[in-house]
Protein backbone atom coordinates (compact mmCIF):
# COMPACT_ATOMS: atom_id res chain seq x y z
CA UNK A 1 0.00 0.00 0.00
CA UNK A 2 2.84 2.34 0.85
CA UNK A 3 4.51 1.69 -2.49
CA UNK A 4 1.28 2.26 -4.36
CA UNK A 5 0.80 5.51 -2.50
CA UNK A 6 4.29 6.72 -3.39
CA UNK A 7 3.76 5.70 -7.02
CA UNK A 8 0.48 7.60 -7.10
CA UNK A 9 2.14 10.69 -5.64
CA UNK A 10 5.01 10.43 -8.14
CA UNK A 11 2.57 10.10 -11.00
CA UNK A 12 0.61 13.08 -9.72
CA UNK A 13 3.82 15.11 -9.34
CA UNK A 14 4.99 14.20 -12.86
CA UNK A 15 1.58 15.05 -14.25
CA UNK A 16 1.64 18.41 -12.49
CA UNK A 17 5.27 19.43 -13.05
CA UNK A 18 6.42 17.24 -15.92
CA UNK A 19 4.99 19.45 -18.64
CA UNK A 20 6.26 22.56 -16.87
CA UNK A 21 9.78 21.14 -16.66
CA UNK A 22 9.70 20.11 -20.31
CA UNK A 23 8.42 23.57 -21.25
CA UNK A 24 11.14 25.21 -19.15
CA UNK A 25 13.82 23.07 -20.83
CA UNK A 26 12.40 23.92 -24.24
CA UNK A 27 12.42 27.65 -23.38
CA UNK A 28 16.03 27.40 -22.16
CA UNK A 29 17.31 25.45 -25.18
CA UNK A 30 15.50 27.52 -27.79
CA UNK A 31 16.27 30.76 -25.95
CA UNK A 32 19.98 29.94 -25.80
CA UNK A 33 19.98 29.16 -29.53
CA UNK A 34 18.22 32.45 -30.30
CA UNK A 35 20.62 34.38 -28.02
CA UNK A 36 23.63 32.90 -29.82
CA UNK A 37 22.11 33.69 -33.20
CA UNK A 38 21.44 37.31 -32.22
CA UNK A 39 24.97 37.60 -30.81
CA UNK A 40 26.48 36.33 -34.08
CA UNK A 41 24.22 38.65 -36.08
CA UNK A 42 25.31 41.72 -34.09
CA UNK A 43 28.97 40.77 -34.36
CA UNK A 44 28.64 40.20 -38.11
CA UNK A 45 26.95 43.57 -38.65
CA UNK A 46 29.53 45.44 -36.57
CA UNK A 47 32.44 43.66 -38.29
CA UNK A 48 30.98 44.55 -41.68
CA UNK A 49 30.82 48.21 -40.61
CA UNK A 50 34.48 48.06 -39.55
CA UNK A 51 33.73 48.48 -35.85
CA UNK A 52 36.68 47.99 -33.52
CA UNK A 53 37.26 44.28 -32.73
CA UNK A 54 37.31 44.95 -28.97
CA UNK A 55 33.88 46.57 -29.13
CA UNK A 56 32.54 43.74 -31.31
CA UNK A 57 33.54 41.13 -28.74
CA UNK A 58 32.33 43.19 -25.77
CA UNK A 59 28.93 44.06 -27.27
CA UNK A 60 28.43 40.46 -28.39
CA UNK A 61 29.12 39.14 -24.90
CA UNK A 62 26.89 41.74 -23.23
CA UNK A 63 24.05 41.02 -25.67
CA UNK A 64 24.30 37.28 -25.04
CA UNK A 65 24.40 37.79 -21.26
CA UNK A 66 21.33 40.06 -21.28
CA UNK A 67 19.32 37.69 -23.47
CA UNK A 68 20.27 34.64 -21.39
CA UNK A 69 19.16 36.48 -18.24
CA UNK A 70 15.67 36.85 -19.71
CA UNK A 71 15.70 33.23 -20.90
CA UNK A 72 16.59 31.88 -17.45
CA UNK A 73 13.93 34.04 -15.77
CA UNK A 74 11.33 32.86 -18.29
CA UNK A 75 12.30 29.20 -17.72
CA UNK A 76 12.14 29.53 -13.93
CA UNK A 77 8.78 31.28 -14.19
CA UNK A 78 7.48 28.42 -16.35
CA UNK A 79 8.34 25.90 -13.63
CA UNK A 80 6.37 27.92 -11.12
CA UNK A 81 9.16 29.67 -9.27
CA UNK A 82 8.28 33.25 -8.38
CA UNK A 83 10.73 35.47 -10.25
CA UNK A 84 9.41 38.84 -9.12
CA UNK A 85 11.82 39.04 -6.21
CA UNK A 86 14.66 37.78 -8.42
CA UNK A 87 13.98 40.54 -10.95
CA UNK A 88 13.91 43.09 -8.14
CA UNK A 89 17.27 41.84 -6.84
CA UNK A 90 18.81 41.97 -10.33
CA UNK A 91 17.44 45.48 -10.84
CA UNK A 92 18.78 46.70 -7.49
CA UNK A 93 22.17 45.13 -8.18
CA UNK A 94 22.27 46.73 -11.62
CA UNK A 95 21.39 50.14 -10.14
CA UNK A 96 24.09 49.83 -7.46
CA UNK A 97 26.70 48.79 -10.01
CA UNK A 98 25.64 51.61 -12.33
CA UNK A 99 25.99 54.22 -9.58
CA UNK A 100 29.37 52.85 -8.52
CA UNK A 101 30.68 52.79 -12.08
CA UNK A 102 28.92 55.82 -13.53
CA UNK A 103 32.21 57.42 -14.63
CA UNK A 104 33.38 54.22 -16.32
CA UNK A 105 29.97 53.70 -17.89
CA UNK A 106 30.05 57.26 -19.27
CA UNK A 107 33.45 56.56 -20.80
CA UNK A 108 32.16 53.28 -22.19
CA UNK A 109 29.10 54.91 -23.76
CA UNK A 110 31.28 57.64 -25.25
CA UNK A 111 33.70 55.03 -26.59
CA UNK A 112 30.84 53.18 -28.28
CA UNK A 113 29.65 56.40 -29.93
CA UNK A 114 33.18 57.31 -31.06
CA UNK A 115 33.69 53.89 -32.62
CA UNK A 116 30.26 53.82 -34.29
CA UNK A 117 30.11 57.37 -35.67
CA UNK A 118 33.86 57.69 -36.35
CA UNK A 119 34.53 61.43 -35.96
CA UNK A 120 38.17 60.41 -36.24
CA UNK A 121 40.22 57.29 -36.95
CA UNK A 122 43.58 55.93 -35.91
CA UNK A 123 46.28 58.00 -37.59
CA UNK A 124 44.25 61.24 -37.70
CA UNK A 125 45.64 64.43 -36.20
CA UNK A 126 42.93 65.91 -34.00
CA UNK A 127 42.43 68.56 -31.37
CA UNK A 128 40.01 67.96 -28.51
CA UNK A 129 39.70 67.97 -24.71
CA UNK A 130 42.33 70.70 -24.60
CA UNK A 131 45.05 68.67 -26.32
CA UNK A 132 46.20 67.96 -29.88
CA UNK A 133 47.91 64.87 -31.25
CA UNK A 134 47.80 61.85 -33.52
CA UNK A 135 45.24 59.18 -32.63
CA UNK A 136 46.95 55.85 -32.09
CA UNK A 137 44.13 53.67 -30.75
CA UNK A 138 40.45 54.05 -29.83
CA UNK A 139 39.60 51.75 -26.93
CA UNK A 140 36.39 51.11 -25.01
CA UNK A 141 37.10 53.54 -22.18
CA UNK A 142 39.98 55.70 -23.42
CA UNK A 143 41.64 57.02 -26.56
CA UNK A 144 45.42 56.84 -26.90
CA UNK A 145 47.09 59.81 -28.61
CA UNK A 146 50.64 60.84 -29.45
CA UNK A 147 51.74 64.48 -29.48
CA UNK A 148 54.09 65.87 -32.17
CA UNK A 149 56.96 65.75 -29.66
CA UNK A 150 56.24 62.03 -29.09
CA UNK A 151 54.45 62.16 -25.74
CA UNK A 152 51.81 59.50 -25.08
CA UNK A 153 48.47 60.86 -23.83
CA UNK A 154 45.51 58.76 -22.69
CA UNK A 155 42.23 60.68 -22.81
CA UNK A 156 38.94 59.45 -21.23
CA UNK A 157 36.38 59.01 -23.98
CA UNK A 158 33.69 60.94 -22.10
CA UNK A 159 35.93 64.00 -21.86
CA UNK A 160 36.92 63.75 -25.52
CA UNK A 161 33.39 63.29 -26.88
CA UNK A 162 32.00 66.02 -24.61
CA UNK A 163 34.20 68.69 -26.17
CA UNK A 164 34.62 70.14 -29.65
CA UNK A 165 36.74 67.90 -31.86
CA UNK A 166 38.80 69.38 -34.69
CA UNK A 167 39.98 66.72 -37.14
CA UNK A 168 42.78 68.12 -39.26
CA UNK A 169 43.10 64.89 -41.26
CA UNK A 170 39.44 64.49 -42.20
CA UNK A 171 39.71 66.38 -45.48
CA UNK A 172 42.15 65.61 -48.28
CA UNK A 173 42.91 69.31 -48.89
CA UNK A 174 43.72 72.20 -46.57
CA UNK A 175 44.31 75.92 -47.00
CA UNK A 176 47.41 77.69 -45.78
CA UNK A 177 46.83 81.10 -44.21
CA UNK A 178 49.98 83.23 -44.18
CA UNK A 179 50.20 86.91 -43.31
CA UNK A 180 53.11 88.80 -44.88
CA UNK A 181 53.97 92.42 -44.05
CA UNK A 182 55.79 94.77 -46.45
CA UNK A 183 56.88 98.38 -46.17
CA UNK A 184 54.64 101.29 -47.14
CA UNK A 185 57.22 102.38 -49.71
CA UNK A 186 57.12 99.03 -51.59
CA UNK A 187 55.17 98.60 -54.84
CA UNK A 188 52.15 96.45 -54.04
CA UNK A 189 51.75 95.27 -57.65
CA UNK A 190 55.32 94.01 -57.64
CA UNK A 191 54.86 92.37 -54.24
CA UNK A 192 51.74 90.53 -55.36
CA UNK A 193 53.41 89.48 -58.62
CA UNK A 194 56.39 88.06 -56.71
CA UNK A 195 54.14 86.17 -54.31
CA UNK A 196 52.07 84.70 -57.14
CA UNK A 197 55.25 83.64 -58.90
CA UNK A 198 56.50 81.88 -55.76
CA UNK A 199 53.21 80.04 -55.44
CA UNK A 200 53.23 79.02 -59.10
CA UNK A 201 56.72 77.54 -58.84
CA UNK A 202 55.80 75.07 -56.08
CA UNK A 203 54.24 71.89 -57.58
CA UNK A 204 52.73 70.96 -54.20
CA UNK A 205 50.38 73.95 -54.34
CA UNK A 206 47.10 72.99 -55.99
CA UNK A 207 45.79 74.79 -59.05
CA UNK A 208 42.21 74.22 -57.93
CA UNK A 209 41.04 75.76 -55.68
CA UNK A 210 43.12 78.71 -56.82
CA UNK A 211 45.49 80.44 -54.42
CA UNK A 212 44.64 83.95 -53.26
CA UNK A 213 46.96 86.89 -52.59
CA UNK A 214 45.41 90.14 -51.34
CA UNK A 215 45.89 93.14 -49.09
CA UNK A 216 44.56 92.35 -45.64
CA UNK A 217 45.06 95.61 -43.76
CA UNK A 218 47.10 98.77 -43.42
CA UNK A 219 48.96 98.10 -40.20
CA UNK A 220 50.82 100.46 -37.91
CA UNK A 221 54.22 99.61 -39.38
CA UNK A 222 53.47 97.63 -42.54
CA UNK A 223 51.02 96.82 -45.28
CA UNK A 224 49.85 93.30 -44.43
CA UNK A 225 49.00 90.89 -47.22
CA UNK A 226 47.32 87.51 -46.90
CA UNK A 227 48.62 84.50 -48.86
CA UNK A 228 46.18 81.57 -49.07
CA UNK A 229 47.24 78.60 -51.21
CA UNK A 230 45.57 75.17 -51.12
CA UNK A 231 47.65 72.03 -50.55
CA UNK A 232 47.10 68.36 -49.82
CA UNK A 233 46.70 67.68 -46.13
CA UNK A 234 49.85 65.58 -45.99
CA UNK A 235 51.93 68.45 -47.47
CA UNK A 236 50.57 71.15 -45.17
CA UNK A 237 53.49 71.73 -42.82
CA UNK A 238 56.22 71.08 -45.38
CA UNK A 239 54.74 73.70 -47.69
CA UNK A 240 54.16 76.05 -44.76
CA UNK A 241 57.81 76.07 -43.70
CA UNK A 242 59.23 76.10 -47.24
CA UNK A 243 56.95 78.89 -48.39
CA UNK A 244 57.93 81.25 -45.57
CA UNK A 245 61.61 80.69 -46.30
CA UNK A 246 61.13 81.19 -50.05
CA UNK A 247 59.23 84.43 -49.51
CA UNK A 248 61.99 85.81 -47.28
CA UNK A 249 64.74 84.88 -49.75
CA UNK A 250 62.85 86.26 -52.78
CA UNK A 251 61.98 89.50 -51.01
CA UNK A 252 65.66 89.99 -50.22
CA UNK A 253 66.53 89.47 -53.90
CA UNK A 254 63.81 91.82 -55.12
CA UNK A 255 64.58 94.52 -52.58
CA UNK A 256 61.20 94.22 -50.90
CA UNK A 257 61.32 95.15 -47.23
CA UNK A 258 59.72 93.24 -44.37
CA UNK A 259 59.51 96.00 -41.73
CA UNK A 260 59.69 95.46 -38.01
CA UNK A 261 57.34 97.29 -35.65
CA UNK A 262 58.42 100.89 -35.10
CA UNK A 263 57.01 103.97 -33.42
CA UNK A 264 57.67 107.68 -33.94
CA UNK A 265 58.60 109.56 -30.76
CA UNK A 266 58.19 113.36 -30.66
CA UNK A 267 60.17 115.46 -28.17
CA UNK A 268 58.75 118.78 -26.95
CA UNK A 269 60.52 121.46 -24.92
CA UNK A 270 58.52 122.32 -21.84
CA UNK A 271 57.46 125.95 -21.44
CA UNK A 272 59.50 126.39 -18.28
CA UNK A 273 62.56 124.88 -20.02
CA UNK A 274 63.01 122.43 -17.18
CA UNK A 275 63.27 119.38 -19.39
CA UNK A 276 61.76 117.43 -22.21
CA UNK A 277 58.53 115.56 -22.13
CA UNK A 278 57.84 112.47 -24.13
CA UNK A 279 54.46 112.35 -25.76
Amino acid sequence: MEIEKLAAQAQEWLTLYGLRILSALAIFIIGRWVARAIKRLFQKLMTRNEVDATLVSFVGSMTYFALMTFVVIAALNQIGIQTTSLIAVIGAAGLAIGLALQGSLANFAAGVLLIIFRPFRAGDYIEGAGIAGIVEEIEIFTTKMRTPDNRAIIVPNAKLSGDNITNYSAKSERRLDLQIGVGYQDDLKKVKAVLNQILGEDPRILKEPAAMVGVLELGESSVNLVVRPWVRTGDYWDVHFDLIEKIKRRFDQEGITIPFPQRDVHLYQSREGIGETLQ
